[in-house]
C-alpha cells in the first residue's frame, strides 16, 4: 500500500522531529516518517489535495489543507520534476531531492510555512544531500 503525499509534504518529512499541531497529528505524522525512514522501498504516490498527512489534521484548527498551500504543493513538485500521479519508492523521492535541491531552497520555497523558522527541513535537505540518514524522531 501506498503512502499518499501531496507535494510539500515531501519535505515536511524531511525536517520531521515531533512538532506538530497536535498530539494525533504527531502521532501520524510520526508513524508515516518512521514507516518511510525505516522501510524507504516504500511507495510513496503523489496526489494533489489532503493526503495522508492531512487526515490527522486537528479538526479545531484552521485548516489550510485546501487552501493556498496548493501554489506550494506545486513549486515543490516542480523543483523535484515530479508529476501529481507518481508513484515512487521513498529512496527515490529522497534521491530526488538531493540531486535538486540545496538546504536554502527550503526557505525560498517554504516562506509562508510557520516551520521554517525552525531550520529543520532545511537540515533535512542538508542530511540528504550530504548523503547521510534521517534521524530517528525525537533523537
Amino acid at each position: 500500500m501506498a503512502i499518499r503525499l501531496r507535494g510539500h509534504h515531501l519535505l515536511c518529512l524531511l525536517g520531521f522531529r515531533g512538532m506538530g499541531y497536535s498530539v494525533d497529528f504527531c502521532a501520524n505524522m510520526t508513524a508515516i516518517y518512521e514507516t518511510l525512514r525505516k522501510e524507504p522501498q516504500t511507495e510513496v504516490e503523489i496526489i494533489t489535495g489532503p493526503d495522508d498527512v492531512c487526515r490527522a489534521y486537528p479538526p479545531d484548527k484552521a485548516n489550510h489543507c485546501e487552501g493556498t498551500v496548493y501554489g506550494l504543493d506545486e513549486a515543490v513538485l516542480k523543483k523535484l520534476g515530479l508529476l501529481a500521479g507518481t508513484k515512487e519508492s521513498w529512496s527515490s523521492l529522497c534521491s530526488r531531492v538531493a540531486a535538486s535541491m540545496v538546504p536554502e531552497d527550503i526557505s525560498r520555497l517554504c516562506t509562508t510555512c510557520p516551520w521554517e523558522k525552525y531550520g529543520v527541513c532545511a537540515e533535512g535537505v542538508g542530511l540528504l544531500t550530504g548523503g547521510k540518514p534521517l534521524p530517528k524522531v525525537g533523537a
